[in-house]
């Protein structure tokens, strides 16, 4: 692939990812009622400002290069666990796109994540 096009690729879903991540931790933290009302629902009403405040933080250690493992590690253990919230009360799968968005960008930005021998290939 031409090395431009993947650095665009690359920029895009990043952006994407950390900015659906970090929007919804501003959301939290403002207090969206729908958001309030779904989150109360399913029993983590008490918790909505520090999932928002994780959110953030998860998304910001993803952007940062020397960090985005980590961050993409808390990431997915973040939306991993979402998703089986959502999947044992029976609501929408809310958590499959931005954890969908973040492995493509990590994967975009450091294959050897998912694919530990393209580290002797890319040497």
């Amino acid at each position: 692939m031409n090395p431009k096009v993947n650095r665009i690729l690359t920029v895009t879903f990043t952006v994407l990812a950390a900015g659906m991540v970090i929007l919804s931790g501003i959301m939290k933290l403002m207090k969206s009622p729908e958001l309030v009302e779904g989150l109360t629902k399913i029993g983590v009403g008490p918790y909505i400002p520090v999932l928002g405040i994780m959110e953030i933080g998860f998304a910001l250690l993803f952007l940062y290069p020397k960090t985005m493992k980590l961050g993409f590690i808390l990431l997915s253990c973040y939306f991993a666990g979402a998703l089986a919230t959502e999947l044992s009360h029976g609501t929408a799968f809310n958590a499959v796109l931005p954890m969908a968005l973040v492995w493509i960008a990590a994967f975009l930005r450091d294959k050897t994540i998912f694919l530990p021998s393209a580290s002797a290939r890319l040497a």
